[in-house]
């Protein structure tokens, strides 16, 4: 059995008036995927950024490798071994591969930038995930094509070591053959052992590539389940309406709609 590495517990958050996570509960587990959905508005960009640090949740628990910590700035997700790779991928079109794997984090040498250090590592980290699709590390971002940057991104965030690694919608705007290469990349991100959180409005990426699928529904937490719980309709109905007709039949927990 994988084991629970992130677990939240009855978060809370809200701003103003407005309740936008309600008692939510979530894991995810070394060496495997777990996928976030929902609908709009379900609370899921909220509890990622409650996850790294973005957004300090009102009240609950959140533990990492089974203790409590406290997370309530960007750095000390990071310093965990939390990183997330955000929809828009933050990459400097006008850098290279190497540059944008290492910006805000240069290594030097006195005070010169150890360039060669740098793309070794680079080189290591994309071999490592058997990238193929990258001609050079000395090519600019802005030569890459839209499954290439996803690539450079996930790459990016596996080189700190990570632990935790949260991807929001890595296959968006991509065509059949790039999001088929990144959904094989991120399955042999959680086979290195890497807990891999994947946000998705795609369901047959999510069937496709999951272990456990967390569903939120208006804020709160619908059900978590294994991948051979559901198929896609069941999925779509919990997502939907917060509740499955079989829910209770296979241990899932249900909320009212």
């Amino acid at each position: 059995m994988a084991e629970t590495i992130l677990e939240l517990r009855n978060v809370n958050k809200s701003f103003g008036a407005v309740e936008v996570l309600k008692n939510v509960d979530f894991r995810a587990k070394s060496g495997e995927v777990t996928a976030l959905v929902g609908d709009n508005g379900a609370g899921k960009s909220t509890l990622v950024k409650c996850i790294a640090g973005t957004y300090v949740a009102d009240s609950g628990d959140y533990l990492f490798d089974g203790k409590p910590v406290r997370v309530h700035t960007p750095r000390d997700a990071a310093a965990l071994g939390i990183e997330v790779v955000y929809q828009d991928l933050a990459l400097c079109d006008n850098l290279d591969v190497v540059q944008n794997m290492f910006l805000g984090r240069e290594r030097t040498s006195g005070i010169v930038l150890n360039e060669s250090s740098m793309e070794q590592a680079a080189q290591e980290t994309l071999a490592s995930l058997s990238v193929r699709t990258l001609k050079s590390v000395r090519q600019r971002v802005s030569s890459l094509s839209g499954g290439q940057r996803q690539t450079v991104a996930i790459a990016k965030a596996v080189l700190w070591n990570s632990k935790v690694v949260i991807l929001d919608e890595p296959t968006a705007a991509l065509g059949v053959a790039q999001t088929a290469q990144v959904l094989d990349l991120v399955r042999r991100l959680a086979d290195r052992g890497v807990a891999v959180v994947l946000i998705s409005h795609n369901m047959l990426d999510v069937l496709q590539v999951a272990d456990e699928i967390a569903i939120m529904y208006l804020g709160r937490s619908a059900a978590t389940v294994r991948r051979s719980e559901v198929n896609q309709q069941q999925l779509v109905e919990l997502i939907t309406t917060g509740q499955r007709s079989d829910a209770q039949a296979d241990g899932t927990r249900e909320v009212s709609a």
